[in-house]
């Protein structure tokens, strides 16, 4: 087994919960999403980020607006709907209790 797969595939597993957090914040172009998801070190491409986009939008945890660019097309803009600020919500829970439970299996001392 070759430690970069295992690597790649914790990065994938968190991947919905971090974009959707991006999100949360303010709308984002996907651009945008792919700098800030680098500069965290969760290396991702487009051809990774944009289905992921639109798995979320069909099943309407995300919206986008169409918005003017000064430097060419029109560009889009994703935003959380409202259920998506709730399942955004439940993935913070999910991800609280499931570090809790990696800590404290990985951290614990043997007397």
């Amino acid at each position: 087994m070759k430690l970069e797969n295992t690597r790649a595939q914790m990065r994938k597993g968190v991947l919905e919960l971090c974009v959707m957090s991006i999100i949360s914040k303010k709308e984002a172009y996907p651009s945008d999403i792919i700098t800030k998801l680098k500069e965290a070190e969760l290396i991702v491409v487009e051809g990774t980020l944009y289905p992921l986009l639109t798995r979320l939008k069909n099943a309407a945890l995300l919206n986008y607006n169409w918005k003017e660019s000064k430097t060419g097309p029109p560009r889009k803009y994703y935003h959380l709907t409202d259920d998506g600020k709730e399942f955004l919500k439940s993935l913070k829970e999910t991800w609280s209790t499931l570090n809790h439970a990696v800590n404290q299996s990985t951290n614990k001392r043997t007397k």
